[in-house]
């Protein structure tokens, strides 16, 4: 049985559209309760209702991931495209970066530009911004993860962005697409962000691959081609 290229992409729009209403109505009722429309609430039921109200946004930013999948998946989406510094991006988006801070991992930056690309600059700080958190959610003791921004040697050139500790940073950029281990989109507890991620740096004519070293779990890098 042949199965259509674009089954997957409409299958997401219909779940898009299926879900995002009844997540939109439960959302606004916990908003409703909880601002005590409907009467006083106990210190346990504010508590309760807080958590369901958290849960609700994770699957309504679920919903926006599958939307933002679906369109990626199908060609459908139409990326900007400016001249932006992913040094400078990728700097700033890992000063507001707190994960982790709590479990005693440290956030280390390494990124000296200017390093200019053109492309879609608030989807590529989503893909980075997923990329970063990931590493972060995802390393399981106290320490550092180092992100590093650089350019590659040869032609032609590349901005790339390593994310992991110091070893996995070393065997990122010491690698290419071809002899790396292949970017691991479908880790649990990210929703789609990686899948997204990956898709959008493509769309750009860039590459995701992973670490062969090092505290790798989480740890990825990425290329654009750099604005000649």
């Amino acid at each position: 049985m042949t199965v259509e290229h674009n089954v997957l992409p409409r299958a997401m729009s219909l779940a898009v559209h299926e879900l995002r209403t009844p997540v939109t109505v439960v959302a606004g009722y916990l908003r409703m309760l909880l601002r005590e429309q409907a009467g006083p609430l106990t210190d346990k039921q504010k508590k309760m209702l807080e958590e369901a109200d958290r849960s609700c946004g994770r699957l309504g930013s679920l919903v926006s991931e599958m939307s933002e999948f679906g369109k990626l998946e199908s060609r459908e989406v139409a990326l900007a495209r400016q001249d932006f510094d992913i040094a400078e991006l990728t700097a700033g988006l890992a000063a507001d970066m707190h994960e982790g801070s709590d479990r005693g991992v440290r956030l280390e930056t390494r990124c000296a530009g200017p390093l200019m690309v053109t492309g879609d600059r608030t989807r590529i700080s989503a893909a980075l911004n997923a990329l970063i958190y990931s590493a972060l959610r995802e390393r399981g003791e106290p320490g550092t993860v180092i992100v590093e921004c650089s350019r590659s040697a040869g032609t032609p050139a590349w901005a790339v962005v390593a994310i992991g500790d110091d070893a996995a940073v070393s065997s990122l950029t010491g690698a290419t697409p071809d002899n790396a281990p292949p970017f691991d989109e479908w880790r649990g507890g990210l929703g789609l962000a990686l899948p997204v991620a990956r898709r959008v740096i493509e769309a750009h004519g860039g590459t995701l691959w992973s670490a062969e070293s090092g505290n790798s779990r989480g740890a990825s890098a990425l290329r654009l081609p750099l604005r000649p």
